[in-house]
């Protein structure tokens, strides 16, 4: 059950609060949002015993990772927002008991060559026969080895780094110390990305593949000075120690919707449709449902929205500007595409990620280009297919007709080129994204586009612009701000990394040290700090 609109009231183990012209209600914690990392830290403190109340300004809970009926007529549960996982940790799922399955994808990737009919194609199942496509690709396996030493260099950081993330914040000399890999860390954490690609690999396209998890959600070249591009890449390898990327059985609402659960179930109350109008350092909350103002207070505040949006509601100015930089496009086919390279059958290709004009120079052209002001001629993208891994998101008739779904997540496509006219700037970077897609098919992606209830081909798009509409995300930024390193300065160490100059203010959700991503990390981070866990 959720807290009705129309009145105020008090749950067992709430403080009845002094009297103010709005009714007030003490909770151990009041939960600024209901998206995945609000529900986690929800779980947690409910499960303490602690009061908590979260408020959620859309209809339902789950924030960003959430599943829809996006097309009248059709019976299938898009991830309209996220798609895959692979920061959620296994300790939190345990923890919290969620019925959550999570199946790995057996490709890796697969990449067409800009030209020709061929593609590099990785199967994890079968080294043998990635090599033999590194081969095709390259002329021999010098690359396949610089990968697989790459990877193996990638996967010691990983083992050290992920299991830090739901401990207390180490310092970096202490990270360093515990990975203790002299030339790990300079590669991934102190060598721009572009410096390393180039040395390590020779081949355009294998450059391009590994660069792309540096650029998700992130606008940045590979030699950004600033190393946005290695902390993206680094928090994409490093997932549960493998950096595998996981779909979700039942699509993303299948998380969020045990997460709500396991919370409601512990006693914590949940509030949809309820707008947050200010907050105070003393942990005052004002929120409006329907049109009742409503006034609580909060032993501790837990802002499950961006630090930006967060200053906005203390009233304190923000120099902190993020910028989105993805086109999220959502598709459902009667079948899938044929391909160029006919040696490889759809199903691998689309079964794990499928990269579109993603070489490395392709990618850095690209940059250029958005950063130039322009939407990129040939956008860089990428694709998989969450029906071929989980068909339960599809009705029975879709499954019954072979229909599947394509998740495409464009990058290079900031919130600038967006913000002075959305429609019309969606529709180009839309065209321009099925062109470049079509670009390495043997057929064109629309003539295989499900026609919905209406009649109208099964495909939409979301922009940085979209996202800050419909999400609250600042210009459209999926981590809320640019991604932190996974360590802290000497003043921070010991912290959990969601701290913020008011003692009884917390920062909950992505903007927050180790934030980013579909992880609970920052939700499980800040429930520990509330709870005094060191």
């Amino acid at each position: 059950m959720v807290e009705s609109g129309s009145a105020t009231t008090l749950r067992p183990g709430a403080r009845s609060g002094s009297s103010t012209k709005l009714a007030a209600v003490d909770y151990d914690a009041v939960i600024v949002g209901g998206g995945h990392n609000g529900l986690v830290a929800a779980g947690y403190l409910a499960r303490a015993g602690r009061s908590v109340l979260v408020l959620e300004r859309r209809a339902e809970t789950g924030g960003a990772a959430v599943s829809f009926r996006a097309f009248p007529g059709v019976d299938v549960r898009l991830s309209r927002y996220s798609y895959l996982v692979s920061l959620l940790p296994r300790r939190i799922a345990t923890e919290l008991g969620l019925p959550v399955e999570l199946r790995r994808r057996r490709m890796s990737s697969y990449t067409p060559a800009p030209v020709g009919e061929t593609g590099l194609l990785v199967d994890t199942g079968d080294d043998a026969r990635t090599a033999a496509s590194f081969r095709a690709i390259t002329g021999s396996i010098k690359d396949f080895e610089a990968w697989q030493q790459f990877y193996a260099s990638a996967g010691r950081v990983a083992a050290v780094t992920f299991d830090s993330l739901t401990e207390p914040l180490p310092t970096r000399a202490e990270l360093r110390a515990r990975i203790g890999d002299d030339e790990a860390w300079h590669t991934f954490f102190e060598r721009p990305a572009g410096e390393t690609l180039r040395t390590r690999f020779a081949d355009d396209l294998v450059r391009g593949v590994v660069l792309t998890d540096g650029l998700i959600g992130t606008f940045a070249s590979a030699d950004d000075a600033e190393l946005r591009q290695n902390r993206c890449l680094l928090y994409h390898l490093i997932g549960n120690g493998t950096g595998d990327w996981d779909v979700p059985v039942g699509g993303m609402g299948a998380v969020t919707t045990a997460l709500a659960d396991t919370a409601r179930r512990a006693g914590a109350t949940l509030v949809t449709g309820a707008e947050v109008l200010s907050v105070t350092p003393d942990g005052e909350v004002r929120y409006r449902v329907d049109d009742t103002e409503r006034l609580v207070t909060g032993g501790h505040v837990l802002a499950n929205v961006a630090p930006r949006t967060l200053a906005r509601l203390l009233g304190s100015p923000s120099a902190d500007s993020p910028e989105g930089a993805q086109l999220k496009v959502n598709m459902v086919l009667r079948r899938l595409p044929r391909l160029r390279d006919q040696t490889v059958d759809p199903r691998d290709a689309f079964g794990g990620t499928f990269h579109v004009n993603e070489s490395f120079s392709q990618l850095e052209t690209a940059y250029r280009e958005a950063a130039d002001g322009r939407i990129p001629a040939v956008p860089p993208c990428e694709i998989y297919c969450h029906s071929l891994t989980d068909p339960s998101i599809l009705g029975p008739a879709e499954r019954a007709a072979g229909v599947q779904t394509l998740t495409l997540f464009g990058l290079h496509m900031p919130a600038r080129l967006f913000e002075t006219d959305n429609e019309t700037a969606r529709a180009a970077a839309l065209s321009a994204t099925v062109a470049s897609l079509n670009s390495v098919l043997a057929e064109p992606i629309e003539d295989c586009l499900l026609l919905d209830g209406d009649g109208k081909p099964c495909i939409e798009a979301k922009t940085p612009v979209d996202l800050e509409t419909e999400l609250g995300l600042p210009r459209g930024h999926i981590f809320h701000r640019d991604l932190s390193w996974p360590y802290g300065d000497e003043e921070t160490a010991g912290s959990w990394g969601v701290e913020t100059e008011h003692e009884r203010v917390l920062l909950c959700g992505a903007g927050a040290v180790r934030g980013g991503g579909v992880s609970g990390i920052p939700g499980h981070n800040a429930a520990m700090a509330v709870l005094g866990r060191s």
